[in-house]
């Protein structure tokens, strides 16, 4: 009887789990978590999604890896392509001229190359309009790319970025804070915890947040479990 309780109480509280993806948007060999949202004329190749994260339209992303409570504006370029400079031309007739001439296949030692320099997002990053991130980047958890800022190094977390090419601005949050943050990963929290969190997130300042809720995960114990699946380490 009781888990029948829990199970209606979850059908209540929570919406279905699957990912919703535009019929304009393009995905090839890409995984996505639950809850995630992908929005009109996007393009990811060889990307994966952790839960919650969003991509607005006309975003585009190839060979990343992209935490969880993501929220990626419109027009967001992640992983731009890269042009075979040291080549006597940087055109992609040299690494794809299977589309313009038959017998001569794709160059997979310079896709190799491009699938090498990966970038990785964490939980909880908010990346502006227009952004673009170059490849072989990094971003830590809760960092924020500004509108149209071009992102050459890697970004650390709880870290405001700005500008071409991007520098930090400010930390969102003291050191202490963002320790502490990275300590609770409340991105990693169950459904039920995350349902009972929310209204603490928009109510209370970080430190008040934290206070609380690492007085309860403390308490709970093993009784309050993280779910590290697609988790970006």
């Amino acid at each position: 009887m009781a888990e029948d309780d829990d199970e209606r109480r979850s059908a209540l509280r929570f919406r279905a789990p699957e990912p919703r993806i535009h019929t304009t948007a393009e995905l090839k060999g890409t995984k996505l978590g639950r809850h995630v949202e992908i929005g009109s004329r996007v393009i990811l190749r060889e990307v994966t999604v952790g839960d919650f994260s969003y991509f607005e339209r006309n975003g585009e992303a190839v060979y990343a890896r992209i935490g969880k409570f993501c929220s990626i504006a419109a027009a967001v370029r992640i992983n731009a392509l890269e042009h075979p400079m040291e080549r006597v031309t940087t055109h992609k007739v040299s690494y794809r001229p299977n589309e313009y001439f038959r017998f001569l296949p794709v160059d997979h030692e310079f896709r190799g190359r491009r699938q090498e320099k990966p970038v990785t997002i964490g939980n909880d990053v908010w990346i502006g309009h227009g952004a673009v991130i170059l490849p072989g980047v990094t971003v830590g958890d809760g960092a924020v790319i500004g509108a149209n800022a071009v992102v050459t190094k890697d970004v650390p977390r709880y870290t405001i970025v700005a500008g071409v090419p991007a520098k930090p601005i400010r930390r969102r949050f003291s050191a202490a804070i963002a320790e502490r943050l990275q300590a609770l990963a409340w991105w990693d929290w169950p459904l039920e915890t995350l349902f009972e969190a929310v209204p603490d997130m928009q109510a209370l300042v970080s430190e008040a947040f934290l206070e609380k809720w690492e007085a309860r995960m403390a308490a709970a114990g093993d009784g309050l479990q993280t779910d590290r699946s697609n988790t970006v380490k």
